[in-house]
Formats: C-alpha cells, sequence, structure tokens
C-alpha cells in the first residue's frame, strides 16, 4: 500500500495560487504570479532535491499537470533530479475533462477523485508525490488521504488568490515531524496525519 505526501507552496495568508510563474494562473484575475521567485536559494533547492529522490509515482491535479507538461518533458538531462523523476515515473492526473495526456507515463483517472485516489494507494507502494495541486489537495485531505503535509510558507502576503486552508476545511490534527528554515526566510515544515483535533480551555 502506497503512502500519499503533498509538497505545498503558501504564502503567510495562505495563497497558493501561481507560485511559478506571473502566466502560470491568472484565474479570478490573479496578478501576483511568480511569488517564489525571491525565495529560491540553495536550501529550498535541496529540500527540493530530497523530496524528489523519494517517489515511486506523481498525482497531479489537471491544472498542475497542464504547467507541468508544457515544461518538463523539454528538460532532457539526466543529472536533474527533478526532471528525471517526472519524466519517467508514472503519472496519474486526476481530472473530468481532459482527454488526452502525450506525457509519456500518464493515467487519466475521471471518476470520483477520492475513490480514485484511495484505490490508487491500494495498489502502488512506496511514496505517491502530490505537487501543488491545491483543489485536489484539499479534497484529499478532507477525506484524510493525505499521510504527509511538506507546507513551505514563504514570507509574503498578497492579500488576494486561491487559498489553501479555506472557510470549511476540515479540522484535521497532525504532527510536526520536521522543521527549517531557509537563508530567505522560507519556513519548511513537515507533518504527518494524526486525526481529529482534540479541545479544551487553558489552564483547566
Amino acid at each position: 500500500m502506497g503512502k500519499l505526501s503533498l509538497t505545498q507552496f503558501v504564502t503567510l495568508d495562505g495563497v497558493y495560487q501561481a507560485p511559478g510563474g506571473p502566466a502560470e494562473d491568472r484565474r479570478g484575475g490573479f496578478e501576483h504570479g511568480g511569488w517564489v521567485f525571491p525565495f529560491a536559494d540553495e536550501e529550498f533547492g535541496a529540500f527540493v532535491d530530497e523530496v524528489f529522490a523519494r517517489p515511486t509515482a506523481f498525482l497531479l491535479g489537471r491544472k498542475t499537470y497542464e504547467i507541468f507538461a508544457g515544461f518538463w518533458p523539454k528538460q532532457t538531462d539526466p543529472a536533474d533530479p527533478v526532471a528525471s523523476k517526472l519524466n519517467a515515473l508514472p503519472k496519474y492526473v486526476v481530472s473530468s475533462t481532459l482527454e488526452t495526456a502525450d506525457w509519456a507515463g500518464t493515467t487519466i483517472l475521471t471518476g470520483d477523485a477520492v475513490k480514485e485516489v484511495a484505490a490508487l494507494k491500494d495498489r502502488v507502494d512506496g511514496e505517491i508525490q502530490m505537487h501543488g495541486s491545491g483543489r485536489l489537495g484539499q479534497s484529499l485531505m478532507a477525506a484524510d488521504l493525505v499521510d504527509t503535509l511538506h507546507l513551505l510558507v514563504f514570507p509574503i502576503v498578497l492579500g488576494t488568490g486561491f487559498r489553501f486552508f479555506a472557510d470549511g476545511a476540515q479540522p484535521t490534527a497532525f504532527r510536526n515531524v520536521g522543521s527549517r528554515t531557509t537563508s530567505t526566510g522560507v519556513s519548511i515544515n513537515t507533518y504527518e496525519l494524526a486525526g481529529r483535533p482534540e479541545f479544551g480551555t487553558v489552564g483547566e
């Protein structure tokens, strides 16, 4: 049985939209794309390389898949730790609208996302990795299907954009199993699913 990890970039106000470039995702009139760029130092790159050393497969939402498929197949350096894994390993994209996928090794999952991913975890061993795919990530976290969350918090406030922990999110407890801060101030925290939160009154 596989484990599902999610690596998610967010701002201090929780925005996950268009971290990689100005034209990446302009939905809702979003004008602040590319906010990761000033913070990409060696420590950030080392963490990304560590993550990409582990997967046996990738799971992506349609939007993230299209962004990745437009870039990574063109990166052919076998020494590139990210491109080599993304191009060689199986990729599963959850979409009810994507009809074809030309990126080698891609399987389109067209059914109910929660059921499809639960079945995928049953049949694929090792670490299945999600990167970005915010809306899919929200759905899978609500169903307790994300085993490990790598949450990278960037020291910037945007004020607009899609937020990862939106109103109505499933109350969920996580256990912090690793933290570091890069030279540019990115807080990298790794959490494992711990179940439902506990509540009480402080001091009693």
